[in-house]
C-alpha cells in the first residue's frame, strides 16, 4: 500500500492518502500533512470543483474520486475526513473496515454511541485514529500543560474554560440538530472539554449540570432547536469544579472570545486569545499580583494534530489505546446535552 518517496533511499516509503473534504479546514490539513513530506496524496473527493482545484494545487498527481467508495478502491494507507459533522462516523468505520488510518474532523461522533461505535472500528481493525482535535497542539496550552504536570500550581480547584465565535457557522447544517449532533457545545465546547480531561489527566467527572439557550430563551431537553449559548458546571473526582461556557453570535464586542484560567492552591495558569482572533493566544503563569508570560504569537499551530497524525502513520498503522479517551469526551458532552 505504501510508496517509495521520490528521491528518497531504497526502503523509505510514504503512507498513500486520501482526502476526503477540502473545504478551507481540509485543505488547510492537507497542506499541514504534505508540509511533513513523510505521505503521499493518491486522491481527492469533494463535490465543489473550485475546492478540487485548489487541492490539486498541492498535490497535483492526485486523481478526483467520486466518492468514497471509490476513493477506497486504489489502496490507501488511510483518509483524512473534513465533511460534515452527520457524515464523521460511517465514513471512519468504512475507512477503517477497510484496513486504513483515519483523520477526521470533530466531532467524530455526533454523541457518545457514534464515537464509540468508530474506537471500536479502530480497534478492531488496529489501525491508526486521530481526530482533529488541534487546540492541544498550541503553544499555550503546551506551556499550561507542563507548568501543572510539574506541581508548580498545587492543588487545582477551579477552572473556567469559554469559546465565544460571535460569528457563528456559515452552513445551515451547522443548525439541524440530526445533521450536526447539537449546537454550540458539539461544536465548540467539544473543544473545552477535551482541554479540560487532557490537561488534568483524564479524571472521572462525577456531576454535570448546564444550562441551553437558543436566542436567550432557555431550551427544554430534547428540543428540536440547537443552542447558541451553553453554561456547564462539571465536578470531577478530585472535587475540582470546572465551568465551561460557549456560544455563536454573541454581542462579544470582537470576533471570539477564547480563553482558560486554572486557579491552584501555590499559583495559577491561564491563557487568552489576542485582540478577538481565532489563532493568536498568549498564556501566563501567575502567583498572586505577579504574572510571568509563557507564550506568545505567533504561533502556527492549527494543523500540527494532522502533521503528528501524518508522521505517526509513517512509523506505524497501529490502534492508539489513547483513542479510549475521546469517548470520555463524548460521554460529558451527552450528559450536558441530558442536563
Amino acid at each position: 500500500m505504501v510508496s517509495v518517496a521520490s528521491g528518497s533511499s531504497p526502503g523509505i516509503v510514504r503512507p498513500r492518502l486520501g482526502f476526503l473534504g477540502v473545504g478551507w479546514i481540509g485543505l488547510d490539513r492537507m497542506r499541514a500533512i504534505l508540509s511533513t513530506k513523510r505521505i503521499e496524496a493518491v486522491a481527492i473527493a469533494d463535490p465543489v470543483p473550485e475546492r478540487i482545484a485548489a487541492a490539486l494545487e498541492l498535490a497535483p498527481d492526485a486523481t478526483i474520486a467520486s466518492s468514497l467508495e471509490a476513493m477506497l478502491d486504489q489502496d490507501l494507507d488511510g483518509v483524512v475526513i473534513a465533511t460534515p459533522s452527520a457524515l464523521h462516523a460511517a465514513q471512519a468505520i468504512a475507512v477503517l473496515d477497510r484496513g486504513a488510518a483515519v483523520f477526521c474532523q470533530k466531532p467524530l461522533g455526533r454523541n457518545c454511541a457514534e464515537t464509540s461505535a468508530v474506537i471500536d472500528a479502530a480497534r478492531r481493525s488496529d489501525r491508526l485514529l486521530g481526530v482533529d482535535l488541534s487546540y492541544r497542539h498550541m503553544s499555550a496550552m503546551r506551556r499550561i500543560h507542563a507548568l501543572i504536570n510539574s506541581g508548580d500550581l498545587g492543588s487545582l480547584y477551579a477552572v473556567d474554560l469559554v469559546f465565544h465565535n460571535a460569528y457563528g457557522p456559515g452552513k445551515p447544517w451547522f443548525f439541524d440538530r440530526a445533521l450536526a449532533g447539537g449546537g454550540c457545545v458539539i461544536d465548540l465546547g467539544v473543544h473545552l472539554v477535551d482541554l479540560l480531561l487532557w490537561l488534568l489527566g483524564w479524571p472521572d467527572v462525577v456531576r454535570v449540570e448546564s444550562a441551553l439557550f437558543s436566542k436567550g430563551a432557555r431550551l427544554r431537553r430534547g428540543a428540536d432547536e440547537v443552542e447558541d449559548y451553553a453554561v456547564a458546571t462539571l465536578e470531577l473526582s478530585s472535587g475540582l469544579v470546572a465551568r465551561i461556557a460557549c456560544s455563536w453570535h454573541l454581542n462579544a464586542g470582537c470576533d471570539s472570545i477564547i480563553a482558560g484560567e486554572f486557579h491552584g492552591t501555590q499559583a495559577g495558569a491561564c491563557f487568552r486569545n489576542v485582540n478577538g482572533s481565532f489563532l493568536d493566544f498568549t498564556s501566563d503563569h501567575n502567583r498572586g499580583t505577579a504574572r510571568e508570560r509563557l507564550s506568545s504569537p505567533p504561533d502556527a499551530w492549527p494543523g500540527r494534530a494532522a502533521a503528528a497524525w501524518a508522521t505517526d502513520l509513517a512509523c506505524a498503522n497501529r490502534y492508539n489505546v489513547d483513542n479510549q479517551n475521546l469517548v470520555r469526551v463524548a460521554e460529558v458532552l451527552d450528559r450536558i446535552y441530558d442536563c
